[in-house]
C-alpha cells in the first residue's frame, strides 16, 4: 500500500530564515551551488479545558526549503509574517560530539504562500487611520466613471 506523507501549516514566522549554500557539480543551466533554507513556524491552537477555559497552545515546527524555494524565502521572509507551508516530514539522526545519537523532524517545504505580514499590516493601519478617505491615494482626476461599463 502506498502512504501519504503530506503536512499543511498555517503559522508565524520565528525568525528570519538561515540560508547556507552548498557546492555541487556544474549542471546545465550553470548553476555549482544549493540554497537551503530553514526557519520555525509556530502553530496556535485554541480550544477549552475541563474547566472551560480557552488555552491556548503553540507548536513550533522546523521548516527547510531547498533551492529556488530556499532563494525566494531568503529574500522575502522575515520574522513575524504569517505563511501558509505546503510539504512532508522528514526525520533525520545524527550523533553529537558526546557520542549521543539525536534526532529532528523537519518540514521539507514543497511551497509556501506569505498570508501577513504583521509589520506591513501595522503600517497599513496607522497610514489608513493618517488618511480620512483611503480611496483619494487610488482615484485622482484621471479615473474613469464606472457608471459606462458595457454590462
Amino acid at each position: 500500500m502506498i502512504g501519504v506523507n503530506k503536512v499543511i501549516l498555517i503559522g508565524n514566522l520565528g525568525k528570519n530564515p538561515d540560508v547556507v549554500t552548498f557546492p555541487c557539480e556544474m549542471k546545465a543551466d550553470g548553476t555549482s551551488t544549493v540554497k537551503k533554507a530553514t526557519f520555525p513556524l509556530a502553530t496556535t491552537e485554541l480550544h477549552r479545558n475541563r474547566d472551560g477555559e480557552k488555552v491556548e497552545v503553540t507548536e513550533w515546527h522546523n521548516v527547510v526549503c531547498w533551492r529556488a524555494l530556499a532563494d525566494i524565502a531568503e529574500k522575502i521572509l522575515h520574522k513575524g509574517m504569517q505563511l501558509y507551508v505546503e510539504g512532508h516530514l522528514q526525520t533525520r539522526s545524527w550523533e553529537d560530539k558526546e557520542h549521543n545519537k539525536r534526532y529532528i523532524t523537519e518540514v521539507v517545504a514543497d511551497n509556501f504562500v506569505v498570508i501577513g505580514n504583521r509589520q506591513r499590516n501595522e503600517e497599513n493601519q496607522q497610514q489608513t487611520a493618517a488618511n480620512n478617505d483611503p480611496l483619494a491615494s487610488i482615484l485622482n482626476e484621471n479615473t474613469e466613471p464606472m457608471s459606462d461599463f458595457p454590462f
